[in-house]
C-alpha cells in the first residue's frame, strides 16, 4: 500500500466515524449534529447518551424520518462494537438522504471514557452541557 492509499483509507475512515471524545466536544461546542440511537425504544429508554432520539433501524423510512432535518449530521450509535445497530442506522439513513457518522465503539465505550447517560438506568459522568 503507498503512502497516498494509506492517507486516503484513514482520512476515509475519520470521514464516517468519531469517536466517543469527539463526539462529547462536538456537543459541548453546540454542533448541528443529532445524536440516533438505533437500538429499541427500551434499550434507548434504560440508558442513553443525553439529548439522544432514539430511531430504531428496524422502523426506519420515509415515514419515520420525514421530521429530520435533512441539513443536520446524524450520529449513529448502539450499545457498541458487538452491535451493528449504528451501521445499520447509519446506512438507512444515508439511502434516505441524511448526512451520517457512526460512533465508534457505542455506548459502551461512550460509558468507559466516563460520560454521564439518561435513561431508567442512567449514571453520573462528565456531563454534556453545563447546566447553565
Amino acid at each position: 500500500m503507498s503512502h497516498a492509499e494509506q492517507l486516503a483509507y484513514y482520512q476515509q475512515k475519520l470521514a464516517f466515524e468519531m469517536d466517543p471524545a469527539d463526539l462529547w466536544l462536538a456537543l459541548k461546542a453546540e454542533e448541528k449534529i443529532v445524536v440516533v440511537d438505533g437500538r429499541s425504544q427500551a434499550a434507548w429508554q434504560q440508558e442513553h447518551i443525553p439529548g439522544a432520539i432514539s430511531l430504531p433501524h428496524r422502523a426506519l423510512c420515509m415515514d419515520t424520518t420525514h421530521h429530520l432535518d435533512p441539513t443536520l449530521l446524524y450520529v449513529c450509535y448502539c450499545d457498541g462494537i458487538g452491535c451493528n445497530a449504528s451501521t445499520q442506522t447509519a446506512l438507512k439513513l444515508l439511502t434516505l438522504g441524511f448526512r451520517v457518522k457512526e460512533l465508534i465503539g457505542g455506548l459502551d465505550w461512550w460509558k468507559r471514557d466516563g460520560y454521564a447517560t439518561e435513561g431508567h438506568q442512567g449514571r453520573d459522568g462528565t456531563p454534556v452541557s453545563c447546566g447553565c
